[in-house]
């Protein structure tokens, strides 16, 4: 039973997770990589039937096949993703968050950021 709750909260995360990747494509401030590669972790625990679909995905296969070849992220995710860090941040700064939270929000999106930056662009750069 107990891997069997396991497998349906592992699709269920990973459902959530395309879902957000898929308004992500739409969205300029929703990073589509970290959910497509979320989903894929997600599906490989739970659906190696979704898990396969994902990575014969045309939109969503190239971007986790860098990641799994090359540790890569491409240029337009990169600034996606950047730009959302700053997003969120500066929402918090206009609903005037408390200094505390400012400052952990600081420290995990910059070193977040900072992690993105740092990965290496993949060979074919036109795919994100």
């Amino acid at each position: 039973m107990i891997g069997r709750t396991k497998r349906l909260v592992w699709l269920t995360f990973g459902i959530i997770a395309v879902g957000l990747g898929t308004i992500g494509v739409f969205l300029p401030l929703l990073p589509t990589t970290p959910f497509v590669l979320l989903a894929a972790f997600a599906f490989a625990r739970s659906s190696p039937r979704l898990h396969n679909w994902l990575l014969q995905h045309r939109v969503f296969g190239p971007l986790i096949e860098n990641w799994r070849k090359y540790g890569a992220i491409g240029p337009t995710a990169k600034i996606a993703g950047v730009l959302s860090l700053l997003a969120v941040f500066l929402l918090s700064v206009l609903f005037h968050a408390p200094a505390y939270v400012l400052a952990i929000q600081g420290v995990v999106l910059g070193l977040s950021g900072l992690f993105i930056l740092t990965r290496p662009s993949p060979p074919d750069s036109s795919v994100d």
